[in-house]
C-alpha cells in the first residue's frame, strides 16, 4: 500500500509540473525551461519527505554555487586577452574547483549529507564555465533555469509533505523499536532448541530476523541522515537525538552477533549429554526469559516514547542474572569428565549468555539516555 501511495504522489507531482507546458499562460512565462522543472521532479522526488528535502536542498545549493562561481570564472576568462590565455584560465578554474569539490565528496561528514550537492556543483560549474556563452547571456540562462528548478522543487515539497507524508524519522523510530522484539524471539528460540529433549528434536531457530538486524547499519544511517532534514512533526523536533538511535543500533548489532554465535553451540557436533543440559536448564532458562523480557521492555519504551527507568526497573534484574550464571555448576565441578569436550560445550553456551547480559545492560543504559535527550515521558 505504501508503495502505491508513493507512486501516486510521483504521478501527482509530474502532472502539476507538466502544467508549465500544458497551460499557455504558464508556458509563455517559462518557455522551454519548463523541462528543467520536470527533470527536477523526476530526479529529486524520493520515498520519504526527508530524502526529498535532502536532495532538493542539495540540488538548489549545488546549482546556485556552481552557477555563480561558473559565471564568475566565465567573466574572468572573458577579461583575459587572447584565445589561448582564455582557454588556460577556463581550464585552470575547472581543474581547481572540480578537484576541490571531488575531494570534499571523500570527506565522510560531507559525503553523508552533501554528496549530491557536491556532484551537482561540479556538473553545473563545468556546464557554465565551458559553455562559451557570453557572460550576460550566462546570467540570464542561469536565472531562468534556477527559477524553473525552484518551481519543480516547490511542487515536490508540496506533494511530499502534504499528500500522505512518509517520514524517515518515523521509519527509523519504528525500525529501532522492532529490533528489540526480533532479538528477544531469537534468544527464546536458542534456549528452546538447546534444551529440547530427544522427543522434541527437529525444532530449529530461524536466524533470519537476527540477520536482518546485523545488516541494518546502512539503512539506519540513511534514515538518520534523512530524518535530520525533516521539519518538526509529531514528537520529532529539529534537535532530536538521531545519533543516539545509531548508537543503539550499533549495540543491537553487537548483541545480534552474540546471539548468532550461539548457532555454533546449537549445531556443534560436540554436544553435552541431556543429563548435563538438564542440570543447567532451569537457571539458564530463567536468565534467557529475563533477557527477552528486558529487550521487550526497552523496545516498548522506545515505541511509546516513555522513559524505561533502567536504574530502577532493569538493572536490579540484570545484576542477579550474572550471579545466577556464575553459580551454574560446570561438568568438572560435578565430577564429569571434560576430555570429550562436553565441558567446553557447556562453558561456551554459558559464556554466550553472560555476554548477552552485559550487552543488554549497555543497551538499557543507552535507551535511558535516549529517553532523557528526547524528552520521553515518565511511565
Amino acid at each position: 500500500m505504501i508503495k502505491v501511495i508513493h507512486s501516486v504522489k510521483v504521478g501527482i507531482a509530474l502532472v502539476l509540473v507538466s502544467l508549465f507546458y500544458l497551460l499557455d499562460p504558464l508556458y509563455e512565462e517559462v518557455g522551454d525551461n519548463a523541462m528543467w522543472a520536470i527533470m527536477t521532479v523526476v530526479v529529486i522526488f524520493e520515498f520519504s519527505a526527508g530524502a526529498t528535502l535532502s536532495k532538493g536542498i542539495n540540488r538548489g545549493i549545488g546549482t546556485m554555487l556552481g552557477g555563480g562561481l561558473g559565471c564568475l570564472a566565465a567573466i574572468l576568462a572573458d577579461e583575459v586577452h587572447g584565445r589561448i590565455s582564455s582557454a588556460i584560465a577556463v581550464s585552470t578554474s575547472v581543474f581547481i574547483f572540480a578537484a576541490a569539490a571531488t575531494y570534499s565528496r571523500l570527506v565522510p561528514s560531507i559525503k553523508r549529507r552533501y554528496d549530491y550537492g557536491a556532484m551537482i556543483f561540479i556538473l553545473t560549474f563545468n556546464l557554465v564555465v565551458v559553455s562559451g556563452v557570453r557572460a550576460d547571456e550566462v546570467m540570464k540562462l542561469a536565472r531562468d533555469r534556477l527559477s524553473t528548478i525552484g518551481m519543480g522543487f516547490a511542487v515536490c515539497i508540496f506533494t511530499s509533505l502534504l499528500v500522505f507524508p512518509m517520514w524517515a524519522s518515523d521509519e527509523l523510530h519504528h525500525s529501532a523499536a522492532t529490533k528489540f522484539e526480533k532479538l528477544a524471539c531469537c534468544i527464546e528460540g536458542c534456549l528452546e532448541q538447546y534444551f529440547q529433549t530427544v522427543d522434541e528434536k527437529g525444532k530449529t531457530v530461524d536466524f533470519t530476523t537476527c540477520m536482518t538486524v546485523l545488516h541494518s547499519k546502512s539503512n539506519d544511517q540513511s534514515l538518520a541522515n534523512f530524518a535530520r532534514w525533516e521539519p518538526w512533526h509529531g514528537k520529532f523536533g529539529f534537535s532530536y537525538p538521531w545519533e543516539k538511535y545509531l548508537e543503539i543500533g550499533e549495540d543491537l548489532r553487537e548483541l545480534a552477533v552474540t546471539i548468532f554465535s550461539m548457532k555454533g553451540c546449537l549445531q556443534s557436533p560436540t554436544q553435552a549429554t541431556s543429563t548435563l543440559k538438564q542440570s543447567i536448564k532451569e537457571p539458564c532458562e530463567l536468565v534467557g526469559l529475563s533477557l527477552a523480557w528486558t529487550l521487550r521492555e526497552l523496545g516498548e519504551s522506545i515505541t511509546i516514547m516513555k522513559k524505561c527507568r533502567a536504574k530502577v526497573l532493569i538493572f536490579p534484574k540484570l545484576q542477579p542474572m550474572k550471579l545466577e550464571l556464575s553459580r551454574v555448576p560446570f561438568p568438572s565441578k560435578v565430577g564429569e569428565a571434560s576430555e570429550n569436550g562436553e565441558g567446553v560445550a557447556i562453558a561456551s553456551f554459558l559464556f554466550q549468555l553472560m555476554e548477552m547480559v552485559e550487552k543488554i545492560e549497555v543497551l538499557a543504559q543507552k535507551v535511558e539516555e535516549l529517553g532523557e535527550l528526547a524528552g520521553f515521558e515518565t511511565k
